[in-house]
């Protein structure tokens, strides 16, 4: 009886707070449309201060300066919080179909590329903006994935009988049938998908898409398509491949073996992690994919996503408690590494191994990234002593007594520092005596959607609706069952 009231005091608390905190973010979607990027109404900028669509704050875009960039990736993960927004009543379903009609007939002007969006759109005329150097002007199928997750868990919570969301439906469903996924594997047997095509460039970038981390979502979307599928089996060389390009990979972002060949197996703190390199990595690869997939509903040949994550959450919180580094603040309501804002820019803060040696020759395998990173002296910075809110927070549906902890203690405790306009800044960092001064969107809206993934599976329900999801989960268990004796077991 008691774990049941706690159960209840936890759900009760977590709707409190995302009651408040969606108030303050949807109610200023009132300045949308009025900031200076002018025409265009409804996507989100990355990191200007925009955490929903229609949200904007002029401060500054990551990489850029500017306050005209809309960024595809960022765009589906507000549309979710949206959806969510609708289903507790801080906007109308008519206001949100009008605003999500308008992100749509702005989407359907920009430029793709064999279906792909780029990662950057200019919000005043929706061409590509290359943010990240010249060779980042053409497909994105990352930033596609995390569009597609937001359209498709939309497409089915406007599936209405009036006209105006019957024709939303079909438009959805053009862009999303318009992605050649196959074309991403760069030949008829390639083993994996890539991140970024362009015309001009073509393959430059040669960068696999390879598990674990954030882009699973990739593979799910590239097998369900109707209309340009991979064959299920590529889950298998690609996301979990074990070939000699898969594990150079993996060793060449995380500068370890452990997880190197997607399995892991280890003990870190206590906590078995089954799949995933080093202690886990940034929190952030266990929300993106999984703000409209459920994670209970895969298992594949070495795990369920869902205890996986959870796993991969509960080490990193175990690390904070642990705190390595001695860093000020960390404490057992005060955790979660992820990408962020930082002191010196912006990293993907992840638990750092002692016992990795990430200088050393063999580990030291660079691996360039479609923003302009190198991996990893660059992008996967080790714990600097920031944390991100979202970290603890996005993970409410793995670790909710763990994650209402930190809640508590980031709003009552730090709440004068940290708390703003549009909620918690982006992260913050004692050591430096530092608060980020944005509000970045791949940070902000995971807090809402997670949060509500956790308290109904709000999201979650409508995203695996699409008849294209149940199918492909049917493919690829099939896949799974018909092989699994000859693939290596977890020790």
């Amino acid at each position: 009886m008691a774990r049941i009231l706690r159960s209840r005091h936890v759900v009760a608390a977590a709707w409190r707070l995302l009651t408040f905190a969606l108030t303050l973010l949807l109610n200023s979607a009132s300045t949308f449309g009025q900031s200076s990027t002018g025409t265009i109404v409804g996507t989100i900028r990355d990191s200007s201060g925009a955490v929903l669509p229609g949200v904007s704050v002029t401060i500054r875009n990551e990489g850029t300066n500017s306050t005209r960039d809309v960024v595809t990736g960022a765009s589906g993960f507000g549309i979710t919080a949206l959806m969510v927004g609708v289903e507790r009543g801080f906007i109308t379903r008519q206001q949100a179909s009008e605003r999500l009609t308008k992100i749509v007939g702005f989407l359907e002007k920009a430029p793709r590329f064999h279906g792909a969006f780029p990662h950057f759109l200019n919000g005043d005329t929706a061409q590509v903006m290359p943010v990240f150097g010249m060779y980042d002007n053409g497909g994105d199928l990352v930033e596609t994935a995390f569009l597609m997750e937001g359209l498709l868990a939309a497409r089915q919570y406007f599936h209405g009988t009036s006209k105006a969301e019957r024709a939303l439906e079909e438009r959805i469903t053009r862009l999303w049938e318009d992605v050649d996924w196959e074309w991403y594997r760069q030949s008829k047997d390639g083993d994996a998908i890539y991140w970024h095509w362009s015309p001009e460039w073509e393959w430059h970038f040669n960068h696999r898409l390879t598990g674990l981390n954030e882009v699973k979502i990739a593979y799910l979307l590239a097998m369900a398509s109707p209309t340009h599928p991979i064959p299920p089996e590529v889950y298998y060389t690609g996301w979990a491949g074990q070939s000699e390009a898969a594990v150079r990979y993996r060793r060449g972002w995380s500068g370890t073996q452990d997880g190197d060949h997607y399995i892991n197996g280890k003990n870190y703190f206590g906590i078995k992690l089954d799949v995933g390199v080093g202690l886990g990595g940034p929190l952030f690869f266990t929300h993106y994919s999984f703000m409209g997939f459920d994670p209970h509903a895969l298992t594949d040949r070495y795990t369920n996503d869902f205890d996986n994550n959870r796993n991969i959450a509960l080490i990193n919180r175990a690390y904070c408690i642990q705190n390595p580094g001695h860093h000020l603040g960390f404490r057992a309501d005060a955790w979660g590494l992820t990408a962020s804002d930082d002191p010196w820019g912006f990293g993907a803060h992840q638990p750092q191994n002692p016992e990795d040696v990430r200088a050393t020759t063999e580990m030291h395998v660079e691996v360039t990234f479609p923003w302009g990173y190198s991996a990893p002296q660059s992008v996967f910075e080790e714990d600097n002593g920031t944390l991100t809110p979202t970290g603890a927070l996005a993970s409410f549906p793995y670790t909710p007594e763990a994650s209402m902890e930190a809640l508590k203690h980031y709003y009552r405790d730090l709440g004068g520092r940290i708390w703003g306009v549009y909620g918690f800044r982006d992260a913050y960092n004692d050591d430096e005596d530092w608060v980020s001064p944005i509000y970045m969107g791949l940070n902000q809206a995971p807090i809402v959607v997670m949060i509500e993934n956790y308290r109904t599976g709000f999201v979650w329900k409508y995203f695996m609706r699409n008849p294209e999801i149940n199918r492909m989960l049917n493919h690829l268990a099939a896949v799974r069952d018909s092989t699994s004796e000859t693939l290596p077991a977890i020790k």
